[in-house]
């Protein structure tokens, strides 16, 4: 009668910190610059295996890869759309899967990452949050992202931009966004980073303390509590006003602003009269204004429609006269469903949420 060994699961270095890297190689080699070295290779030359560590022993990585293993999301589809925005569908081992998206923009690459598989938010005018929530995203599995894009695209060593605008809420998993923002750090600086979200004022107070801040975006889309909480029901347990005053209380670098981000809906928050509130909302505040007409989707926000172009640049035109920094958002990749709000993961959802 054979007896069938335990298997031993091994770690999955992507998303270790330098001291965690410490203690697995402790065992192994007690020279302290070996768990230096395959930090490097993992965050800034983004190895995809260990047989790519050249500079460590065989011996050394024949050991490691018992109890260690080098793990990105596997990729189940990319879709490219005609201005070479990519959006990718990832899945993890334990089959949750994401989307993550890179833009091409002008002189660098825009990488966007998801920090949950799923939210919890429900926006009115966002997929990800009409699919419901789902699991909080490790630091690695963050990170992960950003490794499978950068290698898949060619982009190791070229400019990037990184944001946290891909699925899920980020001010919800801030202990896991701080350690991919740290691990991004040493190839990405924080203030190419930017944490956008809906609004959740305890989690900027634990953004506030880290000893590096990324930017900060917030998704604002109202000029008044109700009807706030007419398109995002988290606006119940965070009002607009306590917003504004966590907003005020942030602690800002110099230099640094606020990106305010304005979801335009048409006939819900695109009058000219929301156009003359929003800066009397935001004065003195270092802000800038990005105004994203609402990218459709029959299946799963039906009713809604961004307005015309006129009402566009008549709310536009309103806000610069008041002094307000701001720019319309065309989003790239619409045809792809890779633009703001558009992101779904998990597709099988659609079919789940007819029954």
């Amino acid at each position: 009668m054979s007896t069938q060994l335990p298997t031993v699961r091994r770690q999955n270095l992507v998303g270790a910190s330098r001291a965690e890297l410490a203690v697995l190689l402790a065992p192994l080699d007690d020279r302290p610059f070996r768990s230096q070295q395959i930090y490097h290779w993992l965050t800034r030359r983004l190895a995809a295996d260990l047989d790519e560590m050249t500079d460590l022993p065989r011996t050394l990585r024949a050991r490691l890869s018992e109890c260690g293993v080098v793990s990105d999301p596997e990729t189940v589809e990319v879709k490219r759309a005609v201005d070479g925005t990519a959006k990718y569908v990832l899945r993890f081992d334990d089959g949750a899967v994401v989307e993550a998206v890179a833009m091409p923009m002008e002189g660098r690459t825009t990488l966007c990452l998801s920090s949950q598989a799923g939210c919890a938010v429900g926006c009115i005018f966002c997929v990800t949050g009409a699919l419901g929530a789902g699991r909080n995203l490790t630091g690695g599995e963050i990170f992960g992202q950003y490794r499978r894009l950068v290698r898949a695209e060619g982009l190791l060593g070229q400019p990037i931009n990184v944001v946290f605008m891909g699925m899920g809420e980020p001010l919800l998993n801030v202990p896991n966004v701080a350690r991919a923002v740290e691990l991004l750090a040493e190839t990405v600086s924080p203030r190419r980073v930017t944490v956008s979200t809906s609004g959740i004022v305890p989690g900027l107070a634990r953004l506030a303390e880290l000893p590096r801040r990324p930017n900060l975006a917030v998704s604002l889309n109202a000029t008044t509590q109700e009807q706030r909480l007419a398109l995002m029901p988290a606006a119940a347990r965070w009002p607009l006003a306590d917003l504004l005053a966590a907003l005020r209380a942030y602690p800002l670098e110099r230099g640094r602003r606020i990106t305010i981000e304005y979801v335009l809906l048409q006939g819900r928050n695109d009058s000219l009269d929301d156009a003359r509130r929003l800066p009397r909302l935001l004065r003195g505040l270092p802000v800038k204004v990005n105004l994203i007409p609402f990218n459709p989707d029959e299946q799963f926000l039906p009713g809604l429609a961004a307005p015309d172009d006129a009402q566009i640049n008549a709310f536009a035109a309103l806000l610069a006269d008041a002094n307000l920094n701001v720019t319309v958002r065309w989003s790239k990749g619409r045809e792809v469903a890779a633009a703001c709000g558009q992101l779904r993961g998990r597709q099988q959802a659609a079919g789940n949420r007819q029954q």
